[in-house]
């Protein structure tokens, strides 16, 4: 989707809703006033993706298409047990385990990195994919490819929950994976506890809630934990997923 018509009760909000529709940002988008509006009408909108960045957001298409053909793969394709024989008599083992020879083994790290260079190969994207691991994760750092990051890191999520689905099967004791392009996760948390505090004042100010919008579970642990020990307010989350979205309200009972 390269465009999008949005109203709301007032232009600003209208070119809001156009932009979580389109899932840009504004510097990347041409915007056209349909309606003003007015007291008994909403304004409206038309937002594009504009001509010198349409590159990047057909590169972000492809990458999500890809996406949804490696999940569907892993949805189409049930992990078998197999099970080790010993003797006359055959126990299934407790974890699933793996049919090639110990010396077709690939390090974690390694087909963590290979599967990802790969699904950014097939997706038209490049980038720089720098690899660290340590006892427990492996982290994959992709360098140079921001297109990828998605709508508030929806691409990146894809991209890791894909990456450990791969590196897991067919062993348990595989290591978690974290994905980063650029530094995004550490900066998005900074703009989450920014968010969070901006919005605790307001809320102690007006003594009314804030609704924020839906969160994954990891970013509403971040502004959980960044008001945790807040004296004027508190948060709770309500909502299914992937639409859960987490509200600060008033503490009852202050300090």
């Amino acid at each position: 989707m390269l465009s999008c018509e949005a109203t709301g009760k007032n232009i600003e909000q209208a070119i809001e809703n156009a932009l979580l529709e389109l899932k840009a940002t504004r510097e990347d988008v041409d915007i056209k006033i349909l309606e003003t509006g007015g007291f008994f009408k909403k304004a409206k909108v038309l937002v594009t993706i504009s001509e010198d960045a349409r590159a990047k957001y057909e590169k972000k298409e492809a990458l999500k298409q890809q996406i949804v053909k490696e999940e569907q793969k892993v949805q189409e394709k049930p992990v078998e047990k197999t099970y080790a024989k010993e003797e006359d008599h055959e126990e299934p083992v407790d974890h699933i385990v793996s049919t090639k020879p110990e010396k077709e083994k690939i390090a974690d790290v390694d087909k963590a990195k290979n599967f990802v260079n790969g699904l950014l190969k097939v997706a038209g994207v490049s980038a720089d994919v720098i690899s660290e691991e340590n006892s427990e994760e492996v982290h994959l750092n992709l360098v140079g490819a921001s297109e990828i990051i998605g709508f508030r890191g929806e691409g990146l999520n894809a991209i890791q929950y894909l990456s450990n689905v791969y590196v897991g099967k067919n062993n348990r004791h595989a290591k978690k994976v974290r994905v980063d392009c650029d530094n995004y996760r550490a900066k998005r948390e900074d703009t989450l506890i920014a968010l969070a505090n901006r919005m605790a004042r307001k809320v102690a100010k007006t003594n009314h809630p804030v609704r924020l919008e839906p969160m994954t579970a990891n970013e509403r642990r971040i502004v959980h934990s960044a008001l945790a020990n807040d004296k004027f307010v508190e948060t709770f989350s309500t909502g299914e997923e992937p639409y859960r979205y987490l509200t600060i309200t008033p503490k009852k009972n202050k300090d």
